[in-house]
């Protein structure tokens, strides 16, 4: 057994879907999760400044005794995750691959559409990794600014016309484009998913970053001493607005602690992480 915990950061709130999924599969696992409430978007960000922050945000997850870390967000995962990871001794998993992977399996007519914040979109990063899996897929790809603010307002309902005006007017040429497969490219954007599968059509197989990715991480851990789950919540900015929205994402009914940190005073990834 390793009863190590389990890190996973996000710039803000989306990637609790990801530790909604971890806590579903593997419930016996200590669970560590950062959202940088403080600075988020990082989808606008520089690719700089967003290596600067993921850096940070490892740093202060490895101040505590990890046996994996989970990058659940698309925008770290495709910009910055190639670089971070080279610099830790522990697994990093990002979204990318295993959504990557789930994609083309799921794939039947080789068209995937994705969608993303600015960041993600702007760096091919799932058009790379679906051309390397599978080079005769085709894709389109679009950025999807304001999908974020609706879900953090709670606007994702079926019957919002707000929220199913913008998913019309985001998602057309992808639908038009005959995809059978959508990589929702943002740990926030599954909770989009019946207005979106309602507009796209049953038929169109959703596939979710942090779901994969906690898929993948349960294949390669070794896992806790049963009885041994629990998370910890920490964020860079307002833990009580955090609270007061994490059980949205987490899909359970308890509002959640967090733990307000600076999170700019971690500045250098330490190489070393103790059992």
């Amino acid at each position: 057994m390793d009863n190590r915990a389990i890190g996973v950061f996000d710039s803000g709130l989306g990637g609790l879907t990801a530790v909604r999924q971890l806590h579903r599969l593997m419930p016996d696992e200590h669970i560590i999760y950062f959202g940088d409430t403080g600075r988020v978007p990082y989808g606008s960000r520089s690719r700089r400044t967003i290596v600067e922050y993921t850096r940070q945000d490892t740093a202060f997850l490895l101040s505590h005794a990890l046996k994996a870390i989970v990058v659940a967000c698309g925008t770290v995962s495709s910009v910055a995750l190639g670089t971070v990871q080279q610099e830790v001794s522990v697994p990093m998993v990002g979204v990318v691959q295993p959504a990557c992977r789930r994609a083309v399996r799921e794939t039947r007519n080789r068209k995937i559409g994705i969608i993303g914040t600015k960041g993600t979109i702007q760096s091919g990063s799932y058009e790379a990794g679906l051309h390397t899996l599978d080079p005769s897929v085709q894709t389109i790809a679009r950025a999807c600014p304001l999908f974020v603010p609706l879900v953090e307002n709670g606007r994702f309902r079926i019957g919002d016309r707000v929220a199913e005006m913008v998913v019309e007017e985001y998602l057309k040429e992808i639908r038009d484009f005959g995809v059978d497969t959508l990589i929702l490219g943002c740990t926030h954007y599954p909770l989009l998913a019946d207005i979106i599968r309602s507009y796209m059509g049953e038929e169109v197989h959703l596939i979710d970053p942090g779901a994969e990715a906690a898929a993948y991480t349960k294949t390669f851990v070794e896992p806790c001493q049963p009885g041994n789950g629990r998370t910890e919540y920490y964020v860079s900015d307002d833990p009580d607005s955090f609270g007061q929205y994490a059980s949205m994402f987490l899909g359970e009914p308890k509002r959640v602690q967090a733990e307000l940190i600076d999170i700019a005073s971690y500045g250098t990834i330490q190489k070393g992480n103790k059992r």
